[in-house]
């Protein structure tokens, strides 16, 4: 269930009553007259059934509500109450399979922002992943995988796609190509030091890694691996399940072959700077198309769910 706060300007409220009482899927309204200060008006209360919510919503934007008053949302984590189970079974379909549109994009929107925080998780597990691949270690390179936070803007580019949202479109990208450029540059910088210290070596680099040489072997397994993650990462979003998002992020190798590549570049290895950074785009490609496509799919399947 969700939990909705409405505050309407006085002269709106039956309209906006009439319309909740009018949707399926809704329980425990409540009005309080004159109770919102800032912006004056009434405050309406109400739950509704998440497989109910996203036409609600849209229709309280339509409505204007949002310009002349405001709309706030909650996830209701316990309900102890038979109304709101029947509100639930005379919803049409399935709650978990809901996706909650204006959610999805504000939380792609936060995620997406090229920001101090993004840059430095981003390029953190950069440098964690480049000392993964100069150890040959595993260890390292799932951890990077899982600081890695560039799921964010590719969730915001799929978005944007299914939702003809230009604007959000760049800003994910630009996120996302901007994060690993300047993940990559501090990387091959600290890759400089790490040499000059005597911690990195060409020989660790260039020696046999059967612990992380599939980082900068890209094959047809990687693209379909890169399908699955973004399939089953796209679906934890619209579903609100994020646990589901870490076996994502340690699912596809993109921090660790942008890693990858920016050493190799630093040692003048141009076999492997060029494959790692095609198996980078392989699985940022893979990604996108996957999470767009279910994405498509889930629109169109709770389309025909309503009706």
């Amino acid at each position: 269930m969700l939990h909705l706060r409405l505050i309407t300007p006085a002269e709106r409220t039956e309209d906006v009553v009439r319309l909740i009482e009018s949707t399926v899927g809704t329980t425990h309204l409540v009005v309080l007259p004159g109770a919102a200060r800032t912006p004056p008006g009434d405050v309406v209360l109400c739950d509704v059934a998440r497989e109910a919510g996203d036409r609600l919503l849209t229709q309280l934007q339509e409505s204007g509500l949002e310009a002349s008053g405001s709309i706030a949302v909650e996830n209701i984590d316990l309900s102890l109450s038979r109304r709101a189970d029947e509100a639930e079974e005379e919803a049409p379909g399935e709650g978990v399979d809901a996706v909650l549109w204006e959610h999805l994009s504000d939380a792609t929107h936060e995620e997406s922002t090229l920001s101090v925080t993004y840059l430095a998780f981003i390029t953190l597990a950069t440098m964690i992943a480049a000392c993964g691949v100069v150890l040959d270690n595993a260890v390292l390179i799932v951890g990077a995988m899982a600081v890695g936070p560039e799921f964010g803007p590719l969730a915001g580019i799929c978005t944007a796609t299914v939702q003809r949202a230009p604007r959000l479109a760049l800003r994910s990208l630009t996120a996302l190509l901007v994060g690993f450029a300047v993940a990559m540059a501090v990387t091959a910088g600290f890759s400089l030091f790490m040499d000059a210290v005597g911690l990195f070596t060409r020989e660790q680099l260039e020696a046999d890694r059967p612990n992380t040489g599939f980082i900068y072997a890209p094959d047809w397994f990687s693209f379909v691996v890169a399908v699955l993650a973004g399939a089953a990462g796209t679906l934890s979003l619209t579903s609100a399940k994020s646990g589901a998002l870490v076996g994502v992020a340690i699912s596809v190798t993109t921090v660790p072959a942008a890693a990858n590549a920016a050493v190799a570049l630093v040692y003048g290895d141009a076999t492997q700077t060029l494959r790692s950074s095609e198996q980078l785009l392989l699985n940022l490609l893979g990604i996108i198309l996957a999470g767009t496509s279910t994405l498509l799919a889930q629109k169109w399947f709770w389309s025909r769910q309503r009706t």
